[in-house]
């Protein structure tokens, strides 16, 4: 969030006690040089906004809205707020230099002037400037407030109040609502639709949230009440989080690319070293990490569909839906879109790599060789029809694999998943998913064929790299096939419609299995 465009902030503000506007007339004269740098420039033109017809000039009717800053942010807010049917007053320490910046519907002048006739005014400025505002605190009283300000992570955990409760703190006689914070100031020009929807939103006073939550609707957002202001700590540390969805998958796939890399180096790198004395060193940057990608790829996606196993066979053990799950399910449950999304991400990397291989100058020279080979064993054709079948079939697994994986990953983005109902959406990630993890499994057992018979792909005693990753889909698959059976999956549908083993809710299925599967499925 920018906030105004000022010089460095002075120690020395006048307090709350001194009278307002004193600091504009003093502190900024009016032929003060013209600012230098990227904040005299809007994100959008004002040329462009202008040529918007609905940013023009508010109608006389339409509810006036105050700002107290320039910078960045408060030149979003006002370009989204004209454009959602609000007239707009800005207020500046020195409106002759900032006023070009805004659209022309908008009315820049003093901060003295900017907040008397507006009952909710945007405070768009950082924290260390909210003092400055100490002299209007009498023209401020019984106002809203909106507090768009984030701190930095330093400033977040130096200070034990946030940013909207200091505010609160320095003028007790207005309303404070901490809101648009989480919206980045290109959203606000760029619209709701390019970005997200949500905007979270808390204050001690329901009346003032509803007032807010109502602007917000107005703006094309979805208002989200956190509560009292109290929240507003845990509501500035959501801008400061990167990614926390992603930290478990992330470092989850980065554990599993390291432990088959390491293990791929040993057997394709290290043994021919070590054994035969032949450096295939080369190996590294292309060959094993295109073998180690599909395996991070497969176990990953088997382990999209292992905590929906865990969770129905806790459910028939305890014979009960109405106990939690422990933690570590739950939060595991919690992230198997991430885990999925890294599972397709590795998979078409690997397919990346696969086009690039008849590339390499390592290929070509296998190849002339192998052509040399065949010419010094006087060999005019060279055809293994059994090798011809296997490397068919298993490119073919692997595309089909792929592609299925590509529609999960669709549907998984926000604004398809949203355009699917329930059950749409759940034959995708379900069926469609399971059936992925099939593909996956033949695709990996073509690949294999019969090298886990072989004593020579034992290399150092280790059994070929494929045979590790059958392992948890297998058990999945395994699972999801005795999950099937009528003993399981009738008791399962009971479970999930409410019946308990102990307890004293009793009734039957309806005899139609179509629509007990509709009701009990999860």
């Amino acid at each position: 969030m920018a906030a105004e465009a000022s010089g460095e902030w002075d120690p020395s503000t006048p307090g709350c006690g001194e009278s307002p506007g004193m600091k504009d007339s003093t502190s900024h004269p009016p032929s003060a040089t013209p600012m230098s740098g990227e904040m005299d420039k809007p994100l959008i033109s004002r040329r462009l906004v202008d040529s918007d017809g609905s940013l023009a000039e508010a109608p006389s009717d339409a509810p006036k809205v105050g700002i107290l800053g320039s910078g960045d942010f408060a030149r979003s807010l006002v370009t989204r707020l004209l454009g959602s049917g609000f007239s707009v007053v800005v207020g500046s320490r020195n409106p002759k230099r900032t006023a070009g910046l805004f659209p022309s519907g908008a009315q820049v002048t003093f901060q003295a002037e900017a907040v008397d006739s507006p009952d909710v005014i945007f405070v768009a400025m950082f924290r260390e400037h909210y003092s400055s505002l100490c002299g209007l605190s009498d023209q401020l009283a019984g106002k809203i407030l909106v507090d768009v300000s984030n701190p930095t992570e330093q400033e977040h955990f130096r200070h034990h109040e946030s940013n909207a409760e200091y505010l609160a703190s320095l003028f007790p006689t207005c309303t404070v609502v901490k809101a648009f914070n989480v919206i980045s100031a290109w959203t606000l020009q760029s619209g709701p639709r390019d970005g997200n929807r949500q905007v979270p939103i808390c204050s001690d006073h329901p009346e003032a949230k509803r007032a807010v939550s109502e602007m917000v609707q107005a703006m094309g957002f979805m208002p989200v009440d956190m509560g009292s202001l109290v929240s507003a700590r845990e509501v500035e540390a959501m801008p400061l989080r990167l990614l926390p969805g992603w930290k478990v998958p992330a470092l989850l796939a980065l554990g599993l690319f390291a432990f088959f890399y390491v293990y791929n180096f040993i057997r394709d790198v290290l043994q021919p070293y070590v054994r035969d004395g032949k450096s295939k060193f080369y190996k590294l940057p292309v060959s094993v990490v295109n073998t180690t990608l599909p395996c991070v790829a497969y176990v990953l996606l088997s382990l999209v569909y292992l905590p929906g196993v865990l969770a129905a066979a806790l459910q028939l053990r305890r014979g009960t839906k109405y106990r939690r799950f422990p933690d570590w399910l739950d939060h595991w449950l919690q992230h198997r879109k991430q885990i999925g999304l890294l599972s397709f991400f590795c998979a078409a990397l690997h397919a990346l790599y696969s086009f690039c291989l008849p590339l390499s100058r390592v290929n070509r020279y296998e190849v002339v060789n192998l052509a040399i080979k065949q010419v010094l064993a006087n060999k005019s054709h060279l055809w293994i029809e059994e090798e011809v079948w296997r490397m068919e079939i298993y490119l073919s697994l692997g595309v089909l694999a792929l592609g299925t994986l590509s529609l999960l990953a669709i549907t998984s983005l926000p604004s398809i998943a949203n355009s699917l109902n329930w059950k749409e959406f759940s034959f995708v990630q379900s069926t469609l998913g399971f059936i992925a993890l099939v593909l996956s499994t033949l695709h990996t057992l073509t690949y294999g064929w019969t090298r886990a018979f072989e004593d020579s792909h034992y290399k150092f005693y280790l059994p070929p790299t494929f045979t590790l990753t059958l392992l948890v889909p297998c058990v999945v698959i395994l699972a999801k096939g005795l999950f099937l059976l009528p003993c399981f999956s009738r008791r399962l549908s009971r479970i999930r419609r409410g019946w308990e083993k102990d307890g004293g809710v009793k009734f039957t299925l309806p005899t139609d299995h179509a629509l007990a599967q509709k009701t009990s499925h999860v």
